[in-house]
């Protein structure tokens, strides 16, 4: 059994914890057996999250001023929660995942950015796109326009000096002088038949 001080602390630490997440969700362990409770776990904080079984006392004490407020007053039965301060899409995929894998493993409800939603809402959450798949995707539209535009910019210089090196071969420029100044735009010579000495024949 916990000694007072120990479980101040641990009210502490939980009250901390729901102070700084965006997301908490309440769920239900009852029949969950050791092995599946470790699996949960490691989902849990594989997306950045954390799980606890609470004691339902110690919740409604640590939740007090919180978002997580509402949610955790009046709590019965046995519960446990999973929080998160980063992205609550990857925290409810997770869970999912879970839930149909052990059917012992419930959702209750949850809080998310200070509302409280319904079990329907939190299995609706994880059929979203994650944080790091709306990133990815949102990258992918922004670079690949750039990528493109990078390469003509680049290509320009090279099509131009072609262009015009192509342009004095054939004699499309009447003066030495336009040559030379096309030389000095490109920063680079350019072949001509009238700047290297050979007479046209």
């Amino acid at each position: 059994m916990k000694k007072r001080d120990e479980k101040q602390q641990d009210l502490e630490n939980l009250k901390a914890d729901l102070a700084r997440v965006s997301t908490v969700i309440l769920t239900t362990f009852k029949g969950v057996n050791v092995g599946d409770d470790t699996k949960l776990r490691r989902a849990v904080q594989a997306v950045g999250g954390k799980y606890k079984v609470v004691k339902n006392t110690l919740a409604e004490r640590a939740a007090a001023g919180t978002p997580a407020e509402g949610l955790l007053k009046n709590l019965t039965g046995e519960n446990s929660l999973a929080y998160t301060a980063t992205d609550p899409v990857a925290l409810a995929k997770a869970l999912t995942k879970i839930a149909k894998d052990v059917p012992a493993f419930r959702f209750k409800a949850g809080v998310v950015e200070g509302r409280v939603i319904s079990i329907a809402e939190i299995q609706q959450l994880a059929n979203l796109p994650s944080k790091d798949e709306l990133v990815s995707k949102i990258m992918f539209l922004l670079n690949a326009p750039a990528q493109r535009i990078a390469m003509a910019l680049n290509a320009l210089p090279r099509n131009l000096a072609v262009t015009v090196s192509e342009a004095i071969k054939a004699n499309k420029f009447g003066s030495g002088e336009l040559v030379k100044k096309m030389e000095e735009t490109l920063g680079a010579p350019v072949e001509s038949s009238t700047n290297s000495g050979e007479e046209k024949k």
